[in-house]
This record gives C-alpha cells, sequence and structure tokens, in this order.
C-alpha cells in the first residue's frame, strides 16, 4: 500500500537516494532548504523546509500527514560543529526533538540517521548497545538526539552509519571515495592517514536500510554501515588498485599531523548482525560499491 513518506535534507547525497528509491511506489514529500537540486521532479512533491523552526514542521505535517519521516538533514561537517556549538545543536538536536513532536502528534514513524562518531572508537567495531562516549562535539549532539528520540513518545528507529559515500546531482559536499577518485585519476600526491578505521557506506546501501525499516516498521537502534573495516590509507590504497592508479602516489601519514579541531575516534566500524537478521540488511562490498558508483559517473 503506498504510504506518504516525508524526507528531511532531499538534496543532499542520501537524502536524494531516498527520493529516487522511494518515489516509485508511495507519495514523497521531499523538503530542503533553498531549491530542489533534483532536475526530474515528476514523481514527487518538494517543498523547501528550514527543520529549525518548529511552526514550519507543523505546516508539513497539518498538509501532508506523513506516515513516515526520514530524518536525513544534519550539520555533518565535524570541525564546523566544534567552531559553532549553538548551530551544530539548533539542526541536530533541537530539530530532533520538533520533528519527534510533529510525529508524535501526527502518528507518523520517525527514521532518524545517526553516526559512529558517537563512540570513542577504543573497542570497535561496536554493536548497537554499546555504551557511547562521543569525542567531539558533533558526535555529542548526534547521541543527545538519539536520546531525544529514546525519552519521546512517537514511533521511531535510528540507522547509525559511517562514511557515507556515492553520487547525487548537484552535491554541495564532497565525499572522500569522489575526492579520492579524482585526486587518484589526477595523479595527484596523496597524504593519508593510516591510524583510524572505518566502514565506507554505498549511499544506496543506506537508503535501502531505510527502506527496510519502512517495509518492517521497525523501531529500535540499527547499524547500518558497510561491511568491510578498514584504515583510511587501506580504503585509498584499494581505491587505487580498483581505478588502476599509482599507489606510490599514497603516503602514509598520522592523524595527530592535521591538527584537527575535534578529535576523532580511532577505529570505529559495526557489527551488522542486528541489522541483517531482523531488517534483511544486504550492503555491498567495498569494491561492489566503486563498480555501482563507476557506472553512475559513466
Amino acid at each position: 500500500m503506498s504510504k506518504t513518506i516525508l524526507i528531511t535534507g532531499s538534496n543532499g547525497l542520501l537524502g536524494q537516494k531516498l527520493v529516487h528509491l522511494l518515489k516509485q511506489k508511495n507519495q514523497v514529500v521531499a523538503t530542503s532548504l533553498g531549491s530542489c537540486l533534483i532536475s526530474d521532479q515528476s514523481d514527487f512533491i518538494y517543498q523547501s523546509l528550514d527543520i529549525t523552526e518548529e511552526k514550519n514542521i507543523l505546516q508539513i505535517f497539518e498538509k501532508y500527514k506523513p506516515d513516515f519521516v526520514i530524518n536525513t538533514a544534519a550539520m555533518t561537517n565535524v570541525d564546523g560543529c566544534e567552531d559553532d556549538k549553538e548551530l551544530c545543536d539548533k539542526i541536530n538536536v533541537i530539530a530532533v526533538n520538533y520533528l519527534s513532536r510533529a510525529c508524535e502528534k501526527f502518528n507518523s514513524h520517525l527514521i532518524h540517521i545517526s553516526t559512529d562518531f558517537i563512540f570513542d572508537g577504543e573497542n570497535g567495531p561496536y554493536r548497537e548497545n554499546d555504551q557511547a562516549n562521543p569525542l567531539s562535539y558533533y558526535g555529542l549532539s548526534k547521541w543527545k538526539s538519539e536520546q531525544v528520540l529514546q525519552q519521546s513518545n512517537c514511533k521511531w528507529a535510528i540507522l547509525r552509519t559511517i562514511i557515507l559515500y556515492g553520487t547525487a546531482e548537484n552535491l554541495q559536499r564532497n565525499n572522500i571515495v569522489l575526492w579520492g577518485r579524482k585526486a587518484l585519476k589526477d595523479g595527484q600526491e596523496l597524504n593519508i592517514i593510516d591510524d583510524q578505521f572505518r566502514s565506507p557506506t554505498l549511499a544506496e546501501d543506506l537508503a535501502q536500510a531505510c527502506y527496510l525499516v519502512i517495509e518492517k516498521e521497525a523501531i529500535g537502534v540499527y547499524n547500518a554501515s558497510g561491511k568491510d573495516i578498514m584504515s583510511i590509507y587501506e580504503m585509498v590504497e584499494r581505491m587505487a588498485d580498483f581505478y588502476q592508479c599509482d599507489k606510490s602516489q599514497i603516503n602514509r601519514i598520522s592523524s595527530t599531523t592535521l591538527n584537527q579541531k575535534a578529535k576523532r575516534p580511532p577505529k570505529t566500524g559495526f557489527i551488522l548482525d542486528k541489522s541483517i537478521k531482523e531488517l534483511g540488511y544486504k550492503p555491498h562490498s567495498f569494491e561492489e560499491g566503486l563498480t555501482l558508483l563507476e557506472k553512475q559517473l559513466n
């Protein structure tokens, strides 16, 4: 049966993937700041929305009465969150509270995207019920947003993910795979950290996880990342192998040399057993993800 699905942050990478995936069988209401960046707007509704304004959220809920809401909107610039903690809280915490209240009022099921940065990276890979201990303000804000939902009275699911990559139209933010692909093909010298470990996640896989939550009306916390855990250095090496580029252009460096404002967890990665068993989640391997990305870029 067709459902009405409201997507926040629909101009972003995940947002665009969700619009394309869900509009085939549902009424999709895509929302983002400013105008729509998706060129073919024939099968969905677009509304400009600032989620930090509660009255604007309520107007949209009143108009469309969504069955499901997928919140992909967030301030994700990790160092930027250290610089502007107030704005970070406004978007990542307070707006989630507004959404949860609207979902409670209209009996909508809220799917919220969270991150591996809620963990300190000392004991990765992580299960859903492991103890959070964020090192950065960004991580803290996302942990606070999870607590907002856990204390709310709406139906909710949290999908935690790691390093999202992929391509979409007019993206305002680059991702590490698109950046690495271009740099490798251009023969640039790359300085890549070898002391942080992650599980890069194909945007299509995370969109699929959202779809599975809707299909099963799942409630609770689920890990939804790629299945391969690797250092950032190994990730770029694997890209060099995939694109048949010269690996000697990649230099190993330590993250301590970067002088980043925010601390990053050394090793995350997720144990995906719960998502695989309860949702039927089937993420691509890293190389399968690169193959799909290459088809889209060509």
